[in-house]
């Protein structure tokens, strides 16, 4: 048995759509007779590929200007459900994603469940599933069938795939008068500087922890993933102790990634951070600590010294 409709917010990433949102919509196309998408500001550029995605209609604000999404989304949308009655609106774990979801839950009065990782149906209602105590427990909540479910799921927790249909038709999403609560302005925007893969987008993804010992070795990660075409991630530890960047960090706190292949690289496998990191294809893990927990998902595992393995590697790695 299928749900009639299903609503999937569209996140927009420097003007395309975000993979997150073809995750979430291959998905919903499982378990819905129709998938529509919504947009907060303009459908310009991304009507084809969510068509190609599975959505055969996209409802557009139009541009909001400067100001912050939340409130003016979440009111358009919480007008717009009882007219248009899509059984789920389904969003990421995103900032935006987060924000207009608990807007709408409070207008429409009804639950927002948030952090999941799959969804179901059990007769002509919604079960999703989200992970706890570290990724060990899974939590499995059923939504109320004939209820607008209002669920969010997290990165990576699906395989985006096409559909083959045509560019969704565009239907406007009317907004209405926020009043303050749609006053806050998007002042700036930085947008960090990058070379290579995205972190969760990249089919080699090389990640170093605290075994590395200092700072100052982490070259060591970086050098592997560019010689590799991938990109390098770390443990929470060394976020923590300031050695890199919060954006690099892979973990239940960090970026969700499902490379090919994963290399953890003086990392001990706390189940923080293999919340982040367990789906990927291909686990190699070095680690001096043979009773180290990263041992117990890796596909192969090196006992040895970070210091030593990692100059050899990326010398033969050099060499060919």
């Amino acid at each position: 048995m299928a749900l009639s409709k299903i609503w999937v917010h569209v996140e927009v990433n420097e003007g395309a759509v975000a993979p997150i949102t073809l995750e979430i919509l291959a998905k919903a196309r499982t378990l819905a007779d129709t998938v529509e998408a919504f947009v907060g500001g303009s459908a310009d550029g991304l009507a084809e590929t969510l068509g190609a995605h599975g959505a055969s209609k996209v409802w557009a604000t139009g541009d909001l200007g400067g100001v912050l999404q939340g409130a003016h989304v979440g009111a358009a949308l919480a007008a717009a459900v009882g007219a248009e009655a899509p059984d789920a609106v389904f969003f990421g774990t995103t900032y935006d994603g987060r924000d207009i979801a608990a807007r709408l839950s409070v207008k429409i009065d009804k639950p927002v469940i948030s952090n999941n990782v799959d969804v179901e149906l059990d007769g002509d209602a919604l079960v999703v599933s989200a992970p706890v105590f570290g990724g060990t427990q899974i939590v499995k909540t059923k939504f109320v069938a004939g209820s607008p479910a209002i669920a969010l799921f997290r990165p990576k927790s699906f395989v985006a795939e096409e559909a083959g249909g045509g560019a969704a038709e565009v239907a406007e999403l009317a907004t209405v008068d926020t009043g303050a609560a749609g006053a806050a302005q998007v002042l700036d925007r930085h947008v960090e500087e990058t070379s290579g893969p995205k972190l969760d987008e990249a089919p080699v993804v090389v990640a170093g922890g605290r075994g590395l010992g200092e700072a100052d070795k982490f070259g060591m990660i970086e050098e592997l993933a560019k010689l590799l075409k991938g990109a390098p991630g770390a443990s929470r530890a060394i976020v923590d102790a300031g050695w890199v960047p919060y954006a690099l960090q892979v973990g239940q706190t960090g970026k969700v990634v499902k490379p090919t292949v994963y290399i953890a690289a003086g990392i001990s496998g706390a189940t923080q951070h293999m919340v982040g990191m367990k789906g990927s294809k291909n686990i190699i893990a070095i680690n001096k600590d043979p009773e180290a927990p990263i041992f117990g998902v890796a596909d192969l595992g090196i006992v040895g010294d970070v210091h030593k393995v990692l100059p050899k590697l990326i010398e033969a790695l050099k060499a060919r």
